[in-house]
């Protein structure tokens, strides 16, 4: 099994970027939306409609898979020998980075269902600051990978 995952290494290290750079863009994209749809959209509207359709397309069609997708490869890269040393820092502030973009995929996910309930509660505002935590995952995220501190 090793030896597959170190001949396939190249393949696996590009899907998995291909797939974090996807996921990315719904990370990004997502909050932006619900802030739009929260302060510029009358519920049960016909715009209301077409921004549900577009933020559960968005997060069903692009973000989902590409999160599954950049775990899968994730794991295998991490399986794959002599890639990940676990005595040093860098894996560990990246690991614990991924919880931290999943957890905010499912804050985003638990939203969206927020609004197709008509019940979202949340603020603009909130979900503006909300959408710089990509950002900061992906700075820890990328230091932790090139410059493995």
């Amino acid at each position: 099994m090793t030896s597959v995952l170190a001949a396939i290494y190249p393949w696996v290290k590009a899907i998995h970027v291909m797939s974090v750079i996807a996921w990315m863009a719904g990370l990004f994209y997502l909050p932006r939306l619900f802030v739009y749809h929260t302060e510029q959209v009358k519920a049960a509207g016909d715009a209301d409609a077409l921004f549900q359709t577009m933020e559960m397309k968005l997060l069903r069609v692009i973000m989902n898979p590409a999160m599954i997708v950049s775990w899968l490869a994730g794991l295998a890269l991490v399986l794959t020998p002599g890639i990940v040393d676990w005595s040093q820092l860098w894996p560990w502030t990246k690991a614990v980075s991924v919880l931290a973009m999943t957890w905010f995929h499912m804050w985003l996910a638990a939203r969206r269902r927020d609004f197709a309930a008509g019940e979202n509660a949340v603020t603009g505002g909130r979900f503006r600051m909300m959408n710089e935590v990509p950002t900061v995952l992906m700075v820890v995220i990328v230091a932790s990978v090139i410059v493995k501190f």
